[in-house]
Protein backbone atom coordinates (compact mmCIF):
# COMPACT_ATOMS: atom_id res chain seq x y z
CA UNK A 1 0.00 0.00 0.00
CA UNK A 2 1.49 3.36 -0.93
CA UNK A 3 1.50 6.19 1.19
CA UNK A 4 1.27 8.34 -1.90
CA UNK A 5 -1.49 10.82 -3.40
CA UNK A 6 -1.06 11.27 -7.10
CA UNK A 7 -0.71 14.94 -8.44
CA UNK A 8 -0.79 16.86 -5.41
CA UNK A 9 0.67 19.99 -5.40
CA UNK A 10 4.64 20.23 -4.17
CA UNK A 11 5.11 20.88 -0.77
CA UNK A 12 7.58 22.30 1.47
CA UNK A 13 9.34 19.29 3.51
CA UNK A 14 10.11 19.92 7.06
CA UNK A 15 13.98 20.53 8.00
CA UNK A 16 14.80 17.41 10.10
CA UNK A 17 16.25 17.90 13.58
CA UNK A 18 18.37 15.88 15.97
CA UNK A 19 15.70 13.81 17.27
CA UNK A 20 14.21 13.18 13.60
CA UNK A 21 16.95 11.94 12.52
CA UNK A 22 17.71 9.72 15.50
CA UNK A 23 13.88 8.47 14.76
CA UNK A 24 14.87 8.23 11.29
CA UNK A 25 18.48 6.19 11.88
CA UNK A 26 16.11 4.20 14.11
CA UNK A 27 13.79 2.87 11.37
CA UNK A 28 16.39 1.80 8.72
CA UNK A 29 18.35 0.19 11.19
CA UNK A 30 15.09 -1.50 11.75
CA UNK A 31 14.51 -2.60 8.09
CA UNK A 32 17.95 -3.82 8.34
CA UNK A 33 16.69 -6.25 11.09
CA UNK A 34 13.89 -7.72 9.05
CA UNK A 35 16.56 -8.17 5.98
CA UNK A 36 18.87 -9.72 7.57
CA UNK A 37 16.74 -12.30 9.78
CA UNK A 38 17.09 -15.46 7.76
CA UNK A 39 14.30 -18.38 7.34
CA UNK A 40 11.24 -16.17 7.03
CA UNK A 41 9.48 -18.13 4.99
CA UNK A 42 9.39 -17.02 1.41
CA UNK A 43 11.41 -13.54 1.89
CA UNK A 44 14.70 -12.19 0.97
CA UNK A 45 17.27 -12.68 3.33
CA UNK A 46 21.48 -12.44 3.00
CA UNK A 47 20.86 -16.19 2.60
CA UNK A 48 18.69 -16.13 -0.63
CA UNK A 49 16.19 -14.23 -2.53
CA UNK A 50 13.33 -16.27 -1.34
CA UNK A 51 10.33 -16.20 -3.99
CA UNK A 52 11.42 -13.52 -5.51
CA UNK A 53 13.59 -14.10 -8.89
CA UNK A 54 13.83 -9.67 -9.48
CA UNK A 55 15.59 -9.24 -6.12
CA UNK A 56 18.23 -10.06 -3.59
CA UNK A 57 19.53 -8.53 -0.52
CA UNK A 58 21.63 -6.23 -2.74
CA UNK A 59 18.27 -4.72 -4.15
CA UNK A 60 17.58 -4.19 -0.59
CA UNK A 61 20.72 -2.93 0.66
CA UNK A 62 20.08 -0.45 -2.58
CA UNK A 63 16.55 0.81 -1.29
CA UNK A 64 17.78 0.86 2.47
CA UNK A 65 20.50 3.52 1.39
CA UNK A 66 18.17 5.72 -0.94
CA UNK A 67 15.31 5.94 2.21
CA UNK A 68 17.58 6.71 5.17
CA UNK A 69 16.94 10.75 4.23
CA UNK A 70 12.78 9.93 3.76
CA UNK A 71 12.25 8.58 7.41
CA UNK A 72 13.63 11.96 9.54
CA UNK A 73 11.27 13.88 7.16
CA UNK A 74 8.65 12.22 8.04
CA UNK A 75 9.26 12.38 11.74
CA UNK A 76 9.77 16.14 11.27
CA UNK A 77 6.43 16.18 9.33
CA UNK A 78 5.00 15.30 12.15
CA UNK A 79 6.95 17.33 14.54
CA UNK A 80 5.10 20.13 12.65
CA UNK A 81 1.57 19.25 12.74
CA UNK A 82 1.90 18.16 9.03
CA UNK A 83 -1.67 16.76 7.52
CA UNK A 84 -1.92 13.55 5.30
CA UNK A 85 -1.65 15.04 2.14
CA UNK A 86 2.09 16.56 3.13
CA UNK A 87 3.07 13.07 4.46
CA UNK A 88 1.37 11.06 1.29
CA UNK A 89 3.76 13.85 -1.13
CA UNK A 90 6.49 12.36 1.22
CA UNK A 91 5.68 8.77 0.17
CA UNK A 92 5.50 9.61 -2.67
CA UNK A 93 9.09 11.77 -3.18
CA UNK A 94 10.09 8.02 -0.77
CA UNK A 95 9.26 5.98 -3.08
CA UNK A 96 10.89 7.64 -5.98
CA UNK A 97 14.06 7.63 -4.39
CA UNK A 98 13.20 3.77 -3.77
CA UNK A 99 12.79 2.62 -7.37
CA UNK A 100 15.60 5.11 -8.98
CA UNK A 101 17.92 2.73 -6.49
CA UNK A 102 16.16 -0.73 -7.26
CA UNK A 103 15.75 0.10 -11.18
CA UNK A 104 12.16 -0.06 -10.80
CA UNK A 105 11.67 -2.89 -8.43
CA UNK A 106 9.24 -2.28 -5.23
CA UNK A 107 11.03 -3.79 -2.42
CA UNK A 108 10.14 -1.11 0.79
CA UNK A 109 6.95 0.31 -0.86
CA UNK A 110 4.87 -1.06 2.04
CA UNK A 111 7.59 -0.26 4.78
CA UNK A 112 7.75 3.35 3.53
CA UNK A 113 3.85 3.37 4.59
CA UNK A 114 4.09 2.00 7.63
CA UNK A 115 7.10 3.42 8.94
CA UNK A 116 6.45 6.75 7.47
CA UNK A 117 3.06 6.98 9.95
CA UNK A 118 5.14 5.57 12.52
CA UNK A 119 8.17 8.17 12.48
CA UNK A 120 5.42 10.63 11.77
CA UNK A 121 3.11 9.53 15.00
CA UNK A 122 6.77 9.57 16.99
CA UNK A 123 8.14 13.13 15.69
CA UNK A 124 4.23 14.79 16.86
CA UNK A 125 4.84 13.30 20.07
CA UNK A 126 8.64 14.10 20.61
CA UNK A 127 7.49 17.88 19.49
CA UNK A 128 4.78 18.14 22.56
CA UNK A 129 7.72 16.71 24.74
CA UNK A 130 5.97 13.46 25.38
CA UNK A 131 7.73 10.26 26.19
CA UNK A 132 7.65 7.37 23.43
CA UNK A 133 5.45 4.55 24.72
CA UNK A 134 3.54 2.32 22.24
CA UNK A 135 -0.01 3.40 23.42
CA UNK A 136 0.71 6.97 22.92
CA UNK A 137 1.73 6.11 19.41
CA UNK A 138 -0.95 4.45 18.60
CA UNK A 139 -3.33 6.82 19.51
CA UNK A 140 -1.49 9.64 18.07
CA UNK A 141 -1.45 7.84 14.79
CA UNK A 142 -5.31 7.69 14.94
CA UNK A 143 -5.75 10.90 16.33
CA UNK A 144 -4.07 12.58 13.76
CA UNK A 145 -4.44 11.01 10.52
CA UNK A 146 -6.79 8.00 10.91
CA UNK A 147 -9.69 9.86 9.13
CA UNK A 148 -7.68 10.38 6.73
CA UNK A 149 -6.50 6.80 6.13
CA UNK A 150 -10.19 5.42 6.81
CA UNK A 151 -11.59 7.84 3.86
CA UNK A 152 -9.10 5.99 1.54
CA UNK A 153 -11.07 2.96 1.76
CA UNK A 154 -11.25 0.46 4.37
CA UNK A 155 -10.20 -2.36 2.22
CA UNK A 156 -10.71 -0.22 -1.40
CA UNK A 157 -7.46 1.13 -3.31
CA UNK A 158 -7.19 4.63 -2.68
CA UNK A 159 -8.09 6.96 -5.81
CA UNK A 160 -4.81 6.54 -7.41
CA UNK A 161 -2.76 3.71 -8.78
CA UNK A 162 -3.17 1.00 -6.35
CA UNK A 163 -1.00 -1.75 -5.40
CA UNK A 164 -0.92 -5.18 -6.27
CA UNK A 165 -1.83 -6.25 -2.53
CA UNK A 166 -4.35 -3.38 -2.37
CA UNK A 167 -6.35 -5.15 -5.44
CA UNK A 168 -6.51 -8.26 -3.70
CA UNK A 169 -7.83 -6.44 -0.28
CA UNK A 170 -10.51 -5.98 -2.50
CA UNK A 171 -10.91 -8.42 -4.53
CA UNK A 172 -10.98 -10.80 -1.51
CA UNK A 173 -12.78 -8.43 1.68
CA UNK A 174 -9.06 -8.51 3.47
CA UNK A 175 -8.22 -5.65 5.57
CA UNK A 176 -5.47 -3.15 3.80
CA UNK A 177 -2.75 -1.60 4.72
CA UNK A 178 -5.01 1.52 5.27
CA UNK A 179 -7.75 -0.16 7.02
CA UNK A 180 -5.23 -1.70 9.63
CA UNK A 181 -3.35 1.52 10.20
CA UNK A 182 -6.88 3.78 10.19
CA UNK A 183 -7.51 1.29 13.16
CA UNK A 184 -4.40 1.58 15.03
CA UNK A 185 -2.00 -0.85 13.26
CA UNK A 186 -3.91 -3.87 15.90
CA UNK A 187 -1.25 -6.55 13.88
CA UNK A 188 1.65 -4.38 15.34
CA UNK A 189 0.86 -3.27 18.52
CA UNK A 190 -1.46 -6.14 20.01
CA UNK A 191 0.45 -9.08 18.58
CA UNK A 192 4.12 -8.41 17.01
CA UNK A 193 5.34 -5.90 19.44
CA UNK A 194 3.93 -8.09 23.06
CA UNK A 195 5.39 -11.38 20.99
CA UNK A 196 8.80 -9.63 20.72
CA UNK A 197 9.20 -7.94 24.04
CA UNK A 198 8.28 -11.54 25.73
CA UNK A 199 10.75 -13.50 23.59
CA UNK A 200 13.19 -10.85 24.44
CA UNK A 201 12.25 -10.61 28.44
CA UNK A 202 12.67 -14.75 28.27
CA UNK A 203 16.28 -14.32 27.09
CA UNK A 204 15.96 -15.59 23.14
CA UNK A 205 18.55 -13.81 21.23
CA UNK A 206 17.59 -11.13 19.47
CA UNK A 207 17.23 -13.22 16.13
CA UNK A 208 15.00 -16.05 17.13
CA UNK A 209 12.67 -13.10 18.98
CA UNK A 210 12.29 -11.71 16.16
CA UNK A 211 11.70 -15.04 14.35
CA UNK A 212 8.90 -15.72 17.25
CA UNK A 213 7.27 -12.14 16.36
CA UNK A 214 7.30 -12.85 12.84
CA UNK A 215 5.64 -15.89 12.98
CA UNK A 216 2.79 -14.38 15.59
CA UNK A 217 2.16 -11.82 12.84
CA UNK A 218 2.22 -14.47 10.02
CA UNK A 219 -0.48 -16.20 11.97
CA UNK A 220 -2.88 -13.19 12.20
CA UNK A 221 -2.39 -10.39 9.54
CA UNK A 222 -4.38 -10.31 6.36
CA UNK A 223 -1.59 -10.15 4.52
CA UNK A 224 -2.52 -8.96 1.13
CA UNK A 225 0.49 -9.87 -0.68
CA UNK A 226 0.44 -13.23 0.41
CA UNK A 227 -3.22 -13.05 -1.18
CA UNK A 228 -1.63 -11.90 -4.29
CA UNK A 229 0.53 -14.46 -5.16
CA UNK A 230 -1.86 -17.24 -3.83
CA UNK A 231 -5.37 -16.32 -3.42
CA UNK A 232 -7.08 -16.50 -0.12
CA UNK A 233 -6.38 -20.07 0.29
CA UNK A 234 -2.78 -18.97 -0.29
CA UNK A 235 -2.96 -16.45 2.41
CA UNK A 236 -4.51 -19.03 4.85
CA UNK A 237 -3.00 -22.36 4.18
CA UNK A 238 0.28 -19.27 4.94
CA UNK A 239 -1.39 -18.28 8.09
CA UNK A 240 -2.01 -21.84 9.67
CA UNK A 241 1.90 -22.92 8.64
CA UNK A 242 2.50 -20.21 11.08
CA UNK A 243 -0.47 -21.14 13.81
CA UNK A 244 1.46 -24.60 13.44
CA UNK A 245 5.20 -23.34 13.79
CA UNK A 246 4.21 -21.35 17.31
CA UNK A 247 2.23 -24.43 18.24
CA UNK A 248 5.34 -26.56 18.24
CA UNK A 249 7.18 -24.25 20.79
CA UNK A 250 7.65 -21.32 18.23
CA UNK A 251 11.20 -19.76 18.46
CA UNK A 252 11.43 -21.86 22.12
CA UNK A 253 11.70 -25.08 20.83
CA UNK A 254 15.24 -26.40 20.15
CA UNK A 255 14.51 -27.20 16.30
CA UNK A 256 12.64 -23.55 15.87
CA UNK A 257 15.21 -22.31 13.02
CA UNK A 258 15.13 -26.27 11.27
CA UNK A 259 11.26 -25.44 11.37
CA UNK A 260 11.57 -22.33 10.60
CA UNK A 261 14.19 -23.21 7.56
CA UNK A 262 11.84 -26.11 6.16
CA UNK A 263 8.69 -23.88 6.21
CA UNK A 264 10.76 -21.16 4.23
CA UNK A 265 11.40 -23.89 1.16
CA UNK A 266 7.55 -25.00 1.12
CA UNK A 267 7.02 -21.21 0.74
CA UNK A 268 9.49 -20.81 -1.93
CA UNK A 269 7.95 -24.29 -3.82
CA UNK A 270 4.29 -22.49 -3.93
CA UNK A 271 6.14 -18.95 -4.68
CA UNK A 272 4.76 -17.25 -1.47
CA UNK A 273 6.02 -14.20 -0.17
CA UNK A 274 4.83 -12.43 3.07
CA UNK A 275 5.77 -9.19 2.84
CA UNK A 276 3.29 -7.62 4.69
CA UNK A 277 4.08 -9.55 7.71
CA UNK A 278 7.96 -8.28 6.95
CA UNK A 279 6.54 -4.79 7.35
CA UNK A 280 4.92 -5.57 10.67
CA UNK A 281 8.30 -6.93 11.84
CA UNK A 282 10.44 -4.24 11.05
CA UNK A 283 7.91 -1.53 12.68
CA UNK A 284 7.91 -3.60 15.70
CA UNK A 285 11.72 -3.80 15.27
CA UNK A 286 11.65 0.23 15.28
CA UNK A 287 8.91 0.32 18.17
CA UNK A 288 11.48 -1.66 20.33
CA UNK A 289 14.50 0.38 19.34
CA UNK A 290 13.05 3.69 20.29
CA UNK A 291 9.96 3.51 22.79
CA UNK A 292 10.80 3.34 26.39
CA UNK A 293 8.77 0.90 28.79
CA UNK A 294 5.72 2.78 30.57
Amino acid sequence: MRLVQRGSAPRAQATPDATARRLGRAAVAALYDELALASKPGLVSFEDSGSHSDMDARTFMRSLFALRHSYPRFAALGAQGADFAALAHEGQAAEARMLAATGGINTHRGAVFTLGLLCASAGALQAAGRPLQPDALRRTLVARWGHALAARGGVSPPATAASNGAHAAQALGLRGANAEAAAGMPVLFDAALPALRAALAADLPAPAARLQAFFTTLAVLDDTNLAHRGGLAGLRWAQAQARAWLAAGGAHGPDAALRAHHMHRTFVQRRLSPGGAADVLAAACWLQRVCVRP
